[in-house]
């Protein structure tokens, strides 16, 4: 006996944006990115009246700030957002990267000094050994237990930087290293006071790390990723290799952060304990949570609005915490998936594939098995 179920319900016609994208041709979707790029990299040269900065502070500085929130948001995105791991201690990822950038580039190490754009990967390769030796013992908590662990580890690394004498605590290291590259003038073309190539940089970075976990996320290690974030007992009983994809995660994240944190110590050319306190990791966590944890568009979002918006309105620049807390539980209430965020891929999915297959009269069977019209074909 078969029973044919009811042909879906027209579908309405406003379609999602992510629909409406991915049936553009790729000569429309560049002819729609190229533009809006370009856009984003003369932001600091066009210093918008809407949204520059107020007297007194150099928007192309501010620019570049919104821009390393962007990439720290991105790595931190990989290990909450796609994983679903609560790290709560990211900025000490972001401090290794700054500390390594500062013992090779800067005149008050003693170790040997190296180029800038040698020491940025090496920044990475570092921070991701970090990654494995946090993430081996700690992987295996779920939930609190490990945002507590995560969260100690930031506060770890901050006091034995205050502690271990060659770090030199509130000391610091001064004259951090720059990338190559001078003006016609003869002055280098990286430095302090003018933000622009720091952008520029920071900007290119981001699209090549977004490559990059755009492919990650398409691949068998972002499918494992989704599934551990949705239900990890279900994954691991289908599978997955849960621990593995979770250093995955944890490795990767720390990589980004630790390249984030390498141009930062570069741009400011001071690197001491007081810029990776805990206050800061809330902070790269609520650009995420804002955004929408799991949506590369949505983080981006996110770190701009608690990167820019003190920068902006200056006059309430000491009341951002307090403006992104109530924000972060306005937006628990209303919208818990944040500005944009994450979809259900693979429930959306299927839901899709269920509807097509009704509306091409195909029929359940009442033992659940798929029935054709035809009886001489087999489904």
């Amino acid at each position: 006996m078969t029973t044919t179920l009811p042909a879906p319900a027209p579908a309405k016609s406003r379609r999602p944006v992510r629909e409406w994208w991915n049936n553009l041709s790729r000569l429309q979707q560049c002819a729609i990115l190229i533009p809006l790029v370009v856009l984003i990299y003369l932001l600091p040269i066009l210093n918008p009246p809407i949204l520059t900065t107020q007297p007194g502070y150099n928007f192309p500085i501010a620019m570049f700030e919104v821009a390393r929130y962007a990439l720290v948001a991105i790595g931190l995105n990989i290990v909450v957002g796609q994983a679903g791991l609560l790290d709560l201690g990211y900025v000490g990822f972001f401090a290794i990267g700054a500390y390594v950038m500062a013992l090779f580039t800067s005149p008050d190490s003693s170790l040997s000094k190296l180029p800038f754009l040698v020491v940025l990967p090496i920044a990475m390769v570092i921070t991701m050994i970090f990654g494995v030796i946090l993430g081996t013992p700690t992987l295996r908590l779920r939930g609190d237990y490990l945002a507590i662990v995560t969260l100690g580890f930031g506060e770890i690394v901050r006091l034995l930087a205050d502690n271990i004498e060659p770090l030199r605590g509130n000391s610091g290291f001064s004259g951090v290293g720059h990338p190559p590259g001078a003006k016609a003038d003869g002055t280098p073309l990286f430095n302090n006071s003018d933000g622009v190539p720091w952008y520029w940089l920071c900007v290119t970075i981001i699209i090549i790390i977004l490559f990059v976990v755009g492919n990650l996320e398409r691949s068998r290690v972002g499918r494992a990723w989704v599934a551990i974030r949705d239900d990890e007992d279900a994954a691991e009983i289908m599978g997955v290799p849960t621990f593995k994809f979770k250093i995955w995660a944890f490795v990767s994240g720390a990589a980004v952060g630790g390249l984030s944190g390498a141009l930062y110590a570069g741009q400011l050319g001071f690197v001491n304990n007081q810029k990776f306190d805990v206050v800061t990791s809330m902070l790269f966590l609520a650009a995420v949570i804002l955004g929408g944890a799991g949506n590369k568009v949505g983080v981006l979002l996110g770190a701009v609005v608690v990167a820019y918006v003190p920068l902006r309105f200056q006059a309430i620049a000491e009341y951002k915490y307090l403006i992104f807390g109530l924000a972060l539980i306005v937006l628990m209430i209303f919208r818990p998936q944040g500005l944009l965020g994450a979809r259900q891929r693979l429930l959306t999915y299927g839901r899709l594939a269920y509807r097509r297959l009704l509306g091409k009269g195909e029929q359940i069977s009442s033992d659940g098995s798929l029935a054709t019209d035809n009886p001489g074909e087999k489904a």
